[in-house]
Order: structure tokens, then C-alpha cells, then sequence
């Protein structure tokens, strides 16, 4: 009888690769839904960010259109057709008259076959993936920048209030120093009066 182990660990190895193929193209599309997840819950949290400054609104475009253009880049993995998977179930009736050597090529060799043609649809859903990932990065950056640049904007000096109450109506309070009402408290011994500074 002739030894088939040679043959039979290359089917195996090969059939091994070509799963490995099909659950890593699987996972780059989990990964894909969960990022257009995410980035389609932070855009309207980064617009919702920038303030009234018009100057950071027109640059806010800039990352909104780098986020829309990931998440297409990223729509489009899931438009490729499905992956070949070697052996169809209707191959099988096929099979049944073939030898075990025989049997063992045919496998090898739908396995080569599947690999090369997934190896295509892959190879350009990777691209597309690590071209949506580094849009992704940059607008992310961008964003942050833009945020930090909106809070630095949106400091602004609010007038200080003072209120300056007649030592008499002091007994009311529970220290001599209080903020009311945004205003600093000062107990002094005049008529009661309101100062905007």
C-alpha cells in the first residue's frame, strides 16, 4: 500500500491556512462594524464640541470629511463578495467514484485554488482597512486639536461681582466671607449696595 501520509498532512495544512484566511477576513469585518460603530457616536459628540467660533467650525469640516471617508472605505469590505471555502457539499457525489490519493490532490488543489482567489478579495479589503484606520487616526487627532483649540477659545473673562452688605445683616450668614449668586460677599459696616467691576 502506498504512503499517503506526505499527501495527507499537506491537505490538512493546506485546509488549516484556508480557515485562518476565512476567520481572519471574518474578524476584519467585526472589526470594521465595531470602528464605523464608534465613529459614527463620536461625530456628532466632536460637533457638538465646538463652539460658537466660526473659524473652528469651517476647520471642523476637515475631520468630518476624513471620518466619512473611512467609514466608506470601510462599507466597502462588507460589499466584496464572500470567500471560497474549497470543497461545495455538491462535490462530494463527485468524489465518491475517486481514489483516496486521488481524493487527497483534488482537496490540495481546490484548497490552492480557494486560497488565491481569496487571497485577492483580502489582500484589497486589507488596503481599503488600513487606509480607513490611518483617515481615522488623523481625523481623531485633528478633532482633539480642535477641541483643545474650541476650549482655549471659550475661556473668557465673566465680570466679577461683589456684593457689599451692611455689617448689621451679616448675622444671617454662617461665615463672614460667602459666595451668593456667583458673588463674592464682603460684610462691611455701609449702606448696602451692588458694585459691578
Amino acid at each position: 500500500m502506498e504512503d499517503l501520509r506526505q499527501l495527507e498532512f499537506i491537505a490538512t495544512n493546506s485546509k488549516e491556512i484556508l480557515d485562518k484566511q476565512v476567520v481572519s477576513y471574518r474578524q476584519q469585518h467585526s472589526y470594521a462594524g465595531t470602528i464605523i460603530g464608534i465613529t459614527a457616536l463620536f461625530i456628532p459628540f466632536f460637533l457638538s464640541s465646538i463652539g460658537p467660533f466660526h473659524l473652528l467650525r469651517f476647520i471642523s469640516v476637515v475631520p468630518i470629511a476624513l471620518f466619512i471617508w473611512a467609514i466608506l472605505l470601510m462599507l466597502n469590505l462588507f460589499k466584496t463578495k464572500p470567500l471560497d471555502q474549497a470543497y461545495n457539499v455538491e462535490k462530494y457525489q463527485d468524489l465518491l467514484t475517486n481514489t483516496y490519493k486521488e481524493i487527497l490532490q483534488s482537496e490540495i488543489e481546490a484548497n490552492l485554488q480557494s486560497y488565491n482567489k481569496n487571497k485577492i478579495i483580502t489582500e484589497k479589503g486589507n488596503r481599503n482597512y488600513v487606509r480607513a484606520m490611518k483617515l481615522i487616526t488623523i481625523a481623531l487627532l485633528f478633532s482633539i486639536v480642535l477641541i483643545f483649540a474650541n476650549q482655549f477659545f471659550k475661556i473668557e473673562k465673566v465680570p466679577t461681582k461683589f456684593l457689599i452688605v451692611n455689617i448689621n445683616k451679616a448675622t444671617k450668614y454662617n461665615s463672614i466671607n460667602q459666595l451668593v449668586n456667583n458673588s463674592l460677599v464682603v460684610f462691611l459696616d455701609i449702606q448696602e449696595t451692588q458694585i459691578n467691576m
